[in-house]
């Protein structure tokens, strides 16, 4: 009778709730099954003593993280369009865009121009890069709004658009430079919301990570949110096509340390989104 008693009570403990009371001679022994269910909370702060921290800091991340010899700023665009004018859209798009990124009166370039092919769709995403930080941005933005083709511009797009929104990036110090390259390729935009506090320990694990993902010159470019959605995180890649992109990815995997870096990382993110876009035909980056 004891003993089935014993495993009646063994199994609640180790569930959680002790379902009846049990004779004083068995209490050392629930006390030894009630122990036994603390080993993974000890087992975690055990392996907490081995999760690389980050010291606390007394500067913004955004001077840590971002690249020193440059002054660059980026701005990520979002347009969700109106399915009937998708092609409208791109073709004035196409038309307008270049002129600035051509213009040297304007401190600014177009680094790329596409649109969402799997994820949010009729969507096209832009990204500039402004040289010379904030003035640079607050130079072209009183340029433009004097610009007569581009007001027209402006004015025809309000009409094609549902919705927009915009964020302005600095680029992490470990990443490569965005530049131009030919095609055809696709890109995947995977864009990562960190949890608050954890940009200097996201940073600290990529600056390792990215060297598992440089062989096949996939790596286009890596920003973090200043304005707009706060603790983003983009990561640009491109491939040349959606089954290149999951030999690499699978390859990766077969590196020594990029399991851990992803364990390490998974952790501090709430949500993640992946977009693969395709370039339009004046886009830099084909």
């Amino acid at each position: 009778m004891a003993a089935r008693v014993l495993r009646v009570c063994g199994a609640a403990s180790a569930g959680g709730l002790l379902q009846q009371a049990a004779p004083c001679s068995l209490l050392p022994g629930l006390r030894r099954l009630s122990s036994s269910s603390n080993r993974p909370r000890e087992d975690s702060w055990l392996k907490s003593l081995f999760v690389r921290k980050v010291d606390p800091r007394t500067d913004a991340h955004s001077n840590l993280l971002a690249k020193k010899e440059t002054s660059s700023l980026y701005k990520l665009q979002f347009h969700n369009v109106k399915p009937e004018y998708l092609d409208a859209y791109n073709k004035i798009c196409q038309e307008v865009l270049p002129k600035i990124h051509e213009n040297k009166q304007y401190p600014c370039t177009l680094v790329g121009t596409w649109n969402t092919w799997y994820g949010e769709q009729d969507q096209a995403v832009h990204l500039w890069r402004y040289e010379g930080g904030y003035p640079a941005l607050t130079e072209v933005m009183n340029k433009l709004r004097e610009n007569q083709e581009f007001l027209e511009f402006r004015k025809a797009r309000s009409d094609m658009l549902l919705s927009r929104k915009n964020q302005l990036l600095l680029e992490f110090s470990f990443w490569n430079e965005p530049v131009p390259r030919s095609g055809p390729n696709i890109y995947e935009l995977r864009s990562y919301q960190l949890r608050p506090g954890t940009m200097i320990e996201w940073g600290n694990y990529w600056a390792r990570a990215i060297r598992f993902r440089q062989d096949n010159n996939e790596a286009v470019g890596g920003f973090f949110s200043q304005i707009g959605q706060l603790y983003m995180v983009h990561h640009l890649w491109a491939y040349k096509d959606l089954q290149t992109r999951e030999d690499i990815r699978n390859a990766a995997w077969h590196k020594h340390g990029w399991e851990e870096l992803v364990y390490y990382t998974v952790p501090l993110i709430q949500e993640m989104e992946s977009r693969i876009m395709i370039p339009l035909k004046t886009s830099p980056l084909q």
